[in-house]
């Protein structure tokens, strides 16, 4: 008969793999389909951990110009705000051969999301033979802020291509914004002020370092996360040439 030859599926034994499996998972909301496509790291940093991460408090500015892009920072680590734990911190780094980023938030985020910036950037111009445009590589900033590691970032991408300067805001959530000029970080209001009053389209790469470095300074001035001096970063057509200034006055 035909049931001679069904083999019948015995239930799994105490003690097998499947058992101490199932007694494992029982009693708690584990599920092993996790992590699932698309899902955000989790991390172990409880409230109190958060108050002792290496932070750049930070104001960071990009603007767009008539020769190519000016990108501003100001030199301090903190910790939480509390604490200065650097002064000399280059928060503005190149990724691309006419881009820059700069960081603001976690330092090690940041760093992270430089360096894996700068990585991918490198790949794509091996692979490809040519260099990634200012929107492909916006989009790909965008894409790795949603789903990657990168742990309280919110930076400024800014480069110039064949068409054109570019400036765009990311934020923690992967959202990615075009404008003439941004700022991001804890000073960002008081940049904001400065630039509001001062920038105008079709300004020229020094003039937009002075507007830049007033901006960073009246942020030093009230805000206890930014400090120490400003980086200036250039970037034209030949490349991205990047100063540091202990002393305001010698950029104004």
């Amino acid at each position: 008969m035909l049931m001679d030859y069904v083999r019948v599926m015995r239930s799994p034994m105490h003690g097998s793999d499947f058992s101490r499996n199932k007694e494992r998972l029982s009693g708690n909301d584990a599920n092993p389909y996790e992590p699932e496509i698309g899902s955000l790291p989790d991390n172990e940093f409880s409230q109190e951990d958060m108050k002792n991460i290496n932070k750049t408090g930070t104001t960071t500015i990009g603007m767009t110009t008539a020769d190519g892009v000016v990108m501003a920072t100001d030199m301090r680590a903190s910790l939480g705000g509390r604490f200065v734990s650097n002064k000399n911190v280059q928060k503005v780094e190149q990724i691309h051969p006419t881009a820059a980023l700069t960081m603001a938030g976690s330092v090690g985020g940041a760093q992270s999301f430089i360096r894996t910036m700068r990585i991918e950037s490198n790949l794509y111009e091996s692979r490809r033979g040519e260099q990634m445009s200012m929107q492909a590589l916006s989009t790909l900033a965008g894409n790795m802020l949603r789903g990657g590691p990168f742990f309280m970032v919110s930076p400024i991408l800014g480069g110039i291509d064949e068409e054109g300067s570019h400036i765009y805001s990311l934020d923690p959530a992967g959202g990615v914004m075009a404008d003439d000029y941004t700022v991001t970080g804890s000073g960002m209001q008081l940049a904001y002020g400065v630039l509001e009053q001062d920038y105008e389209e079709g300004l020229s790469n020094e003039e937009a370092k002075a507007v830049a470095a007033r901006g960073i300074k009246s942020a030093v001035e009230r805000d206890t996360g930014s400090g120490n001096g400003v980086f200036l970063a250039e970037i034209t057509e030949e490349g991205v040439d990047i100063t540091g200034h202990k002393d305001f006055d010698d950029v104004l």
